[in-house]
């Protein structure tokens, strides 16, 4: 069976689970099989049959398993949106239908041969600058929960460190190929670019006052750097740099000493001055209240979950019990209805989309394609651990959405830039292998 059919197999299979978990919603909300969930899981199963027209004619070569992972994500988080709120969900598949397009815009265009964008190496260093400081502008920038990290244009909303990042690895991509001889080396004078970065992570951790976002930043560079000089020395220094920087910014941060008392001790049993309401509390009950609550409703779903549909994420009166759940903590919401073996296997196709990129990097040829490549998939994998991590307070919770699930435009449409990259990298890999 040749890739694209391999591909399209595994389609089909997203299709009839995306057909399921819409009708497994519908029942549990309105006990009948409605024709709209089948009409949803048409829709969606249409889209990506164009997506996967558009990788059989640009690339033919490409890895078969990516896509249908990227759409079994992107299933599971709408549906889990709609069974929160249908208009969040209609508004989802909005931003999926631009992303595919934008996935579909950019195989189309750099098909050809994708490398040279490491010619413009230097104009993605600034563009990822740029866009890591748009929400420090005063007009435009906006502060959710503490972190300032959206942009706000008239009725569009976004979250312009999702494009930063993808224009960051590629900048990485080309300057770490250049250097990576003279970084190799060594020497004092070397690491410099090294300080450079770990400032630029701490700028944009007292910018944004938000820890995850510099991590996740910083630990991509990280990767990249190891990948180009295989010097474990380097990821040391910096992994040190790192937490002597966040430990200087949680010194003179108010947010972020917030969220590292609510990571270490979320409950009380004596109250303590809650700033939202002015008032003596218990912690749980203000300032850990999103957290406590996620927890509790990761418990509820003990083994096998209470089933799709079917989870308890309002009270009687309707109220939601965890603010911001189809975004931030939409983990918690599959955990409840899942249970610990859905959670689980949806973790483990994160694993396999990252054991895919990995393999893409080892096949490449050329450096560039490599770095790229390793950048892609480690961005992807880190920014899941950052948010599935916080969560499950393993580290400090940070507002960084899981890929391709989370409910959140700008995030879906870098998620599908980052899947176009992967499957240009490995259809050049996999074409250089037959010669």
């Amino acid at each position: 069976m040749s890739l694209r059919n391999r591909e399209l197999m595994n389609l089909v299979v997203v299709g009839i689970l995306t057909a399921l978990g819409f009708a497994s919603v519908y029942i549990a909300r309105q006990s009948v099989v409605s024709t709209a969930s089948l009409s949803y899981a048409g829709f969606f199963f249409a889209l990506y049959l164009a997506a996967h027209l558009v990788c059989r004619l640009t690339v033919p070569a490409a890895d078969p398993y990516l896509l249908p992972m990227a759409a079994l994500l992107t299933a599971i988080g709408v549906t889990e949106i709609y069974r929160l709120n249908p208009t969040d969900a209609f508004r989802q598949g909005l931003w999926i239908v631009v992303a595919v397009g934008a996935l579909s815009v950019t195989l189309a265009l750099l098909r050809t041969d994708y490398r040279r964008l490491e010619s413009y190496k230097y104009l993605f260093g600034l563009g990822a600058i740029g866009l890591l400081m748009l929400p420090a502008l005063p007009v435009i920038g906006e502060s959710v929960n503490g972190a300032r990290l959206w942009v706000h244009v008239g009725s569009l909303q976004f979250q312009p460190g999702e494009l930063a990042k993808i224009a960051l690895i590629v900048f990485l991509a080309g300057y770490l190929r250049e250097k990576r001889e003279v970084l190799a080396q060594g020497r004092l004078k070397d690491f410099g670019p090294l300080l450079l970065i770990w400032g630029g992570a701490m700028l944009v951790l007292l910018e944004t006052n938000d820890l995850g976002s510099a991590l996740l930043y910083f630990g991509i560079f990280l990767a990249m750097l190891y990948v180009a000089t295989a010097r474990i020395a380097y990821v040391a220094g910096g992994l040190g740099l790192f937490l002597v920087g966040a430990v200087g910014v949680w010194k003179v941060t108010p947010h972020v000493q917030d969220r590292v008392t609510i990571w270490l001790h979320p409950w009380t049993t004596n109250k303590v001055y809650c700033p939202l309401s002015g008032h003596l509390d218990l912690r749980q009950n203000c300032q850990s209240f999103q957290l406590v609550k996620s927890l509790y409703s990761i418990g509820h779903g003990e083994y096998a979950g209470t089933g799709l549909g079917k989870g308890t994420f309002a009270t009687v009166s309707g109220r939601p019990i965890i603010p911001d759940l189809n975004t931030d903590f939409i983990y918690s919401a599959l955990a409840q209805e899942l249970g610990l073996i859905g959670a689980a296997a949806l973790l483990l196709v994160y694993m396999i989309f990252v054991l895919r990129g990995m393999r893409i990097s080892l096949l490449a040829q050329d450096g560039f394609s490599k770095l790229a490549a390793a950048g892609l998939t480690f961005g992807f994998a880190l920014q899941t651990f950052i948010i599935v991590g916080g969560i499950l307070r393993i580290i400090p919770l940070t507002g960084i959405t899981l890929p391709f699930v989370s409910y959140g435009g700008s995030s879906v449409v870098a998620n599908f830039l980052l899947l176009a990259g992967l499957l240009l990298i490995s259809n050049r890999a996999n074409r250089e292998m037959l010669r």
